[in-house]
């Protein structure tokens, strides 16, 4: 056995033998519990095993291979690599982005759904659409008996308890302000975490270690589909997931949080993060339609494609989220008000793409004037980090001026708040 579709199929099966009570499979021990009235033939159950799908047999229990042995895997795999690969390469040759929708004027529930509406298909999708992407390719593959609406109804519920979360969560935010907000370090390994989880579950996706996959991540059974005619979906545990994604660091989300906390107000804390989670609702409900409409030949391959996009997004995630992790590192700097001596200034902008330039020399010892003209201030971009330094804050429109004494030679990284745009301050060592 392989999946939860697995034991949905024996479960069922195993249950039409006279005497059975009830069945619990477990396709992880390959094995089935079965609960009966009296005595049970187990040639009945042999038969109830084998007639559930030619790959099934009674018989002792077999360590899974670390590599699939199937060719039409690999054949799929390969497929979906080219599909993924054509993409990327598309992508970077266009230079093709999303611009912020919104560019002046103050913070309104409006503007926060439109802004809402930009993450929706850029940025956040690296994270959330990630994690949507994963969680309903692997719920398809191990529902396919299901129809395309029950597949789809996790989805709704991702989104409901996203868009009541939030608006909670930003009612908080603007009553309490920032003692809700996680701090750098923990919104980084949080990162990795979820790019950890992100690899397992493309792989399980892929199919191309069915050793791996048995360590892929799992809901618990109570929160999963029943293996009854009279089956549910597990509404609770993907609402509280889509809540929960409220913790995670997209850049346009924390611009979001940080308009809340602002604000002062639960009222209006509310209203902005309620009116951001409804702009994003498009962008991962159509993400999530794609994987409970494949069906037949093509959902071999939209998996497979599906979960190599997964497993790239999730080695990304985990790389970016390093970026922000500044515990393991020494200091580089440290962050003055006035500068005084002998003053470098180094200038950058912040736009739609990012930040130009991303290469920076400085001294030793210099006193450095980082001056950031931030053009898009609902970008990703508009959240900066620089952990060496001690720098976690949201660029405002116009000119951000950030004084700081370069303390050791070396590099100081600074990113986003996602890591997804990068660059570096190179401060020289003294001459003698």
């Amino acid at each position: 056995m392989t999946c939860r579709s697995c034991e949905i199929l024996l479960e069922r099966s195993l249950r039409k033998v006279p005497g059975v009570r009830a069945v619990n499979v477990h396709h992880r021990r390959g094995e089935a519990v079965i609960f009966s009235h009296g005595a049970v033939s187990d040639d009945a159950l042999r038969n109830a095993v084998e007639q559930a799908g030619e790959q099934y047999r009674v018989g002792a229990a077999r360590p899974a291979p670390w590599f699939s042995q199937e060719t039409r895997t690999y054949v799929s795999f390969m497929s979906g690599l080219v599909i993924v690969g054509i993409l990327v390469l598309g992508w970077m040759i266009s230079g093709a982005h999303v611009p912020s929708l919104v560019r002046d004027g103050a913070v309104s529930p409006t503007i926060s759904l439109f802004v809402g509406l930009t993450a929706g298909f850029s940025t956040c999708m690296a994270l959330i659409g990630g994690i949507v992407l994963a969680a309903s390719a692997r719920f398809a593959q191990d529902h396919a008996t299901l129809t395309r609406w029950q597949k789809f109804q996790p989805h709704l519920a991702f989104n409901a308890g996203r868009l009541i979360g939030f608006t909670i969560l930003g009612g908080a935010l603007g009553l309490f302000g920032s003692a809700l907000r996680l701090s750098d370090n923990v919104i980084g390994l949080l990162t990795v975490a979820v790019g950890i989880v992100m690899v397992l579950l493309g792989i399980k996706i892929t199919g191309i270690s069915p050793r791996i996959a048995q360590f892929s991540p799992t809901l618990p059974r109570f929160l999963q589909w029943r293996g009854s005619e009279t089956e549910r979906a597990p509404l609770v545990g993907a609402a509280s997931s889509g809540a929960l994604s409220f913790f995670l660091p997209c850049g346009f989300t924390l611009a979001m949080q940080l308009a809340a906390i602002s604000s002062g107000s639960i009222v209006t804390g509310a209203l902005l993060m309620g009116a951001f989670a409804l702009g994003t609702t498009p962008g991962l409900l159509g993400l999530g339609g794609l994987t409970a409409a494949a069906r037949g030949a093509f959902a071999k391959v939209f998996f497979a494609t599906a979960g190599i996009a997964v497993l790239g997004l999730g080695l990304y995630n985990m790389q970016a989220g390093w970026t922000v992790v500044s515990f393991l590192e020494p200091p580089a700097g440290r962050i003055v008000t006035d500068a005084t001596g002998a003053v470098e200034t180094i200038r950058m902008e912040e736009n739609d793409y990012g930040y130009s330039p991303t290469q920076f020399t400085v001294s030793q010892g210099a006193t450095v004037q980082w001056v950031i003209s931030a053009k898009n201030p609902y970008s990703c971009a508009s959240f900066i980090r620089a952990p060496r330094l001690g720098i976690a804050q949201k660029l405002n429109q116009g000119a951000n001026t950030i004084t700081f004494v370069a303390d050791a030679a070396g590099e100081i990284p600074f990113s986003c708040s996602m890591g997804m745009y990068r660059g570096r301050i190179t401060v020289l060592p003294k001459t003698s």
